[in-house]
Parts: structure tokens; sequence; C-alpha cells
């Protein structure tokens, strides 16, 4: 058993309790809601888990932001331009 403290999907603290090939077992040390085939689930503190290694990361980290669309930033630019030619004239 290792001792080692990881955040599930980057934002909850949980604890790694064993590693496997293909799963690892991990305990929360806070609660906190999380999806499961579907269905929101509120995991407490102390509850155990089975998760995939690659939903553990060492540090705390927020995902990035969303991009807004390519069609909607060059609908803009053009809105802005035809804006700018309008005051002009």
């Amino acid at each position: 058993m290792t001792d080692e403290i990881r955040y599930y999907k980057g934002k909850h603290k949980a604890r790694v309790l064993s590693r496997s090939l293909g799963n690892w077992t991990i305990e929360a040390l806070e609660p906190f809601q999380d999806t499961v085939q579907g269905q929101n689930v509120t995991v407490r503190q102390g509850e155990r888990r089975i998760v995939r290694p690659n939903l553990l990361f060492r540090r705390k980290a927020l995902s990035p932001p969303i991009k807004e669309h390519t069609y909607e930033l060059k609908m803009e630019k053009k809105l802005k331009h035809l804006i700018e030619r309008e005051e002009k004239q």
C-alpha cells in the first residue's frame, strides 16, 4: 500500500491505496460529485473507488477553458470590421 496523494480528475484530493496494471484503488480525502455510467453519484470522504490511472494527476489542475467556435470568431471579426467601416463613412 502507498500513501501517495493524487488529484482525481485534477480537482478532488485522493490517496492511492494500491496499484495494478489496469486500475488503481483510491480513497477520497474530500467529498465530491462524480458521474458513473451516466448517473451522478456523491462520493463521501473515506470512500474507496477503483479508477483508471489516467484520471489521477500529481497536482491540482483546472480544466482548460472552452474555446469558441472558429466560425463565431470569424463572424465577430467581420462584424467589427463592418462597424469600423460604417463609422469612417
